[in-house]
């Protein structure tokens, strides 16, 4: 296990930068995960920290040492693909043995090694089969326990759920979670799924076009989020967003925010409420409603023609296209600056 420290790290591709200065501290055990759009560099910075992608510019250290030199496999990493990459005619015992063998470690470490990562993943079984023989959530523990075998310092994902279904990303994610807690391992993880995000990490690292919106714990960036982007990605569904034009003339008081001209209010659809008789900060005609199962997500129209979500326990009493009108609690809505995007 190690610490790892980013320190003003660049990347470019010719004349293109696509990562602009990126500082990061991550503590030795942290579990944290790298989220953002398409293209917005989280893979490029993984791959950096594993040396796949050399770094134009800036310092990548695991541990007390430097690392942006040395070889990949020198660097005391594990990385774990999106796609399986396991050896179709090896078993599932020399898939796992392979990178072992190849640095000539004995073969009673080896098999102690391979014994106990199957058995922390519960692939006791499969280690005599071939991965054609398993499933995809199975191919993915033995890719798994490849990396866990070299007892690495950091361990690096790229979006290892993304090819299975829903239900084995659920499984597979809670085996992720109980693998960081028993072996208490630097985990870094990248996921396009907020899910993931927000259920994994110890922290989350939001990127945008090469840059780093936000770093902090999952709860900290869904109620504090420092900008419109960061707001608008974490959380789903997403925060909902209001320019002065649609919320009422008694908003400002009620809301105890700045909604100018120059403000965007931030509300999310759980802390919006029917007003039932209290001043309503916003009018919406209804337009559907998604039943699914524990609550209701409520679609509607603000008399500016803003599209906004609410989130309920128990569908409206209204009907399609009646007006409904909401309030919510000052303390959990949020204010921007409309040019800047800044959290005020």
């Amino acid at each position: 296990m190690a610490d790892l420290t980013i320190k003003q790290v660049t990347k470019s591709y010719g004349a293109t930068q696509v990562m602009h200065g990126v500082d990061l501290d991550i503590e030795d055990g942290e579990f944290v995960v790298f989220v953002g759009p398409s293209g917005c560099g989280k893979s490029t910075l993984l791959r950096m920290i594993a040396g796949l992608e050399e770094i134009s510019s800036g310092e990548i250290s695991i541990g007390d040492r430097v690392v942006n030199e040395v070889a990949p496999s020198k660097r005391g990493v594990a990385m774990v693909f999106q796609t399986y990459a396991l050896y179709p005619h090896m078993s599932v015992y020399n898939n796992m043995a392979f990178g072992l063998k190849q640095i000539k470690m004995p073969k009673d470490e080896i098999d102690k090694r391979v014994r106990e990562a199957a058995k922390i993943l519960h692939i006791e079984d499969y280690l005599d089969r071939t991965p054609k023989a398993l499933s995809g959530g199975q191919r993915q523990r033995v890719a798994i326990g490849r990396a866990i075998v070299r007892e690495p310092q950091v361990f690096l994902f790229d979006e290892p759920l993304s090819n299975l279904d829903a239900a084995l990303r659920g499984q597979t994610r809670l085996e992720i979670a109980r693998l960081h807690e028993r072996l208490g391992s630097t985990m870094v993880y990248v996921t396009h799924d907020q899910v993931e995000a927000m259920t994994l990490a110890d922290k989350i690292v939001v990127l945008r076009d090469g840059r780093i919106e936000q770093v902090g714990a999952p709860v900290e960036l869904y109620e504090n989020p420092e900008n419109l982007f960061v707001a608008s990605f974490i959380g789903s569904p997403a925060m909902n967003f209001f320019e002065s034009s649609a919320l009422s003339d008694t908003a400002a008081a009620v809301l105890g925010k700045d909604v100018d001209d120059g403000s965007i209010v931030g509300i999310r659809p759980e802390h919006l409420k029917v007003a039932n008789g209290q001043d309503a900060v916003l009018n919406g005609k209804l337009e559907l409603i998604e039943h699914l199962g524990e609550h209701v997500l409520v679609h509607l129209l603000a008399e500016d023609g803003t599209e906004f979500i609410t989130k309920m326990e128990q569908p409206p009493e209204q009907a399609r296209g009646d007006m409904i009108g909401f309030t919510a609690d000052p303390a959990k809505a949020h204010a921007f600056d409309k040019a800047t995007g800044k959290r005020k």
